[in-house]
């Protein structure tokens, strides 16, 4: 399909970012474009403005300060999965990125294009739940933080963009698991896990409506142990219509799969506090 007329800008500043948003009907954020150039170009979006923000280099970076990382929404997959601090104090999340796409995907995606695509699964707004994270997004009325959890279910308010994602710096008690569609490399099912001194943290996508953290599974965790056999029982007590078919899967399958992706997880970072 060819693509539908739009204009295009390049902002200069983020404040004239936010006023092309908050100023015309069918305006649309492009940073990496690997989501929405695909969208557009399918008739799956549409667009009246294209806002490039690709150049604000205020968007940009990961720094670590006060106990979090700060991943700039601008950060591509590739800088953010080989990172130093994200590698040792966020390995659920450098993971996450690692596993998007292919080479050429990860070199052009950003972590805030990641987060806010709607309408798929992607591997990085599941990582962000599992390690307690926090969007942050600009908009008319300055700067605020959002649960990533909370994020993945409202999305990017109108005329508001991501700025940044912030993540507790905890070690690398934390894994992420994937198993992908072979063709889009999308998650069938992916999860992540992060082991905190309360007990596991897990959520899971693909498998499931939109990124959910699973408390229920977490509970029977509590305390251990991580074995296959353990996390697969705490699974099997979730209700099947939490995960949803589709693709040629079962709800069944699909509960099975996270448990042992969850599994894989957990018993890895578990033997990174050993």
């Amino acid at each position: 399909m060819i693509l539908t007329e739009f204009d295009y800008v390049r902002p200069v500043a983020l404040g004239e970012a936010l006023a092309l948003l908050r100023g015309t009907r069918g305006a649309r954020v492009l940073a990496g474009g690997q989501s929405l150039l695909p969208a557009l170009s399918t008739g799956q979006d549409t667009a009246r403005l294209l806002v490039d923000v690709r150049h604000l280099e205020e968007l940009r970076g990961i720094e670590r300060a006060a106990g979090r990382i700060r991943i700039g929404a601008l950060t591509t997959l590739a800088e953010l999965a080989a990172h130093p601090a994200a590698l040792a104090e966020a390995p659920e999340v450098a993971a996450a990125a690692r596993a998007n796409g292919d080479p050429q995907v990860r070199n052009l995606g950003t972590a805030g294009g990641n987060l806010a695509a709607g309408g798929r699964a992607t591997d990085l707004p599941v990582a962000a739940i599992a390690a307690d994270a926090e969007v942050e997004l600009a908009g008319p009325g300055g700067r605020w933080t959002v649960p990533a959890e909370e994020f993945a279910d409202s999305g990017v308010p109108a005329g508001a963009v991501v700025t940044a994602l912030l993540v507790p710096a905890a070690g690398r008690a934390a894994a992420f698991e994937k198993t992908a569609d072979r063709a889009t490399r999308y998650p069938v099912c992916a999860t992540a896990v992060r082991i905190t001194h309360d007990g596991p943290r897990i959520a899971v996508t693909g498998a499931t409506t939109r990124p959910v953290r699973l408390r229920g599974v977490e509970d029977r965790l509590r305390g251990g142990p991580y074995t296959t056999e353990a996390v697969l029982a705490a699974f099997r007590a979730e209700p099947r219509e939490l995960f949803v078919p589709g693709r040629g899967t079962s709800a069944e399958y699909l509960g099975h799969l996270a448990g042992v992706l969850a599994a894989r997880a957990l018993q890895r970072a578990d033997q990174a506090l050993a």
